[in-house]
């Protein structure tokens, strides 16, 4: 198993890229097609970061199971909002957001860990139920419980399904740009850098950059500007 000297350095990448992917689709128009597809390789790499932090030894015992799910949940429902105002979602709220996708994996990874067979069953039903609910659906679910179970054995084997898992997000993508994630990962896993943590920032950024968001597209829609989204 790669030895990872800084996750900071990948969840900045992500953040990012995810930013560049929602200025295209949210202000732009979805008129830069190298900010979409870059942008597809944000959520592998977010799911890395939480299975590396999930698959760290002692979680079960010291709570961060169900503390990693709570400041989950509490920033999820903060950009529901702001996520449904900028439309571009069915029904006006599905799917529900990226944090849903990732509380979805954390509460799978805290069944699993439980290793109780009434404990699967519930992971099982989460998987089922969150699966059809959230951001990029089941793929990004079995991608990013895969990556924890290989972090946890190191059997290759569930290395190779999160890599399916990873490709399969071209059926929702269109393209098979989320591949990018792991050469990345790869690379950047070996780079050391002084970067500060900031783990409250990385959780709170995203409801507030989308309200942002918002806000400028209320702003530039008074200016005259159409969005079609």
């Amino acid at each position: 198993m790669m030895h990872i000297k800084n996750l900071t350095i990948i969840k900045w990448l992500a953040l990012v890229l995810m930013v560049g992917d929602h200025v295209n689709k949210y202000l732009l128009n979805d008129t830069v097609p190298f900010l979409y597809n870059v942008g597809r390789i944000a959520m592998p790499l977010f799911c890395f970061v939480l299975a590396s932090n999930l698959a760290r030894s002692g979680n079960r015992e010291n709570g961060t199971y169900l503390r990693v799910a709570a400041r989950l949940t509490i920033f999820a429902l903060f950009a529901t909002p702001a996520y449904i105002a900028l439309g571009g979602i069915l029904y006006g709220w599905w799917p529900l957001n990226i944090l849903y996708t990732l509380l979805a994996v954390t509460l799978i990874c805290y069944c699993l860990e439980n290793n109780e067979p009434r404990s699967h069953i519930y992971a099982l039903l989460i998987f089922v139920v969150a699966g059809s609910a959230v951001e990029f659906w089941w793929p990004a679910i079995a991608m990013a419980v895969s990556l924890w179970l290989y972090l946890k054995t190191t059997r290759t084997r569930y290395a190779l399904v999160a890599l399916l898992c990873c490709a399969s997000l071209a059926t929702v993508n269109h393209n098979f740009y989320a591949l990018l994630a792991v050469p990345i990962v790869i690379v950047l896993g070996r780079v050391s850098l002084p970067l500060p943590r900031m783990k409250w920032f990385f959780y709170a950024f995203y409801p507030l950059h989308l309200y942002l968001i918002v806000l400028l597209r209320m702003y530039l829609s008074r200016q005259g500007y159409l969005f079609f989204t």
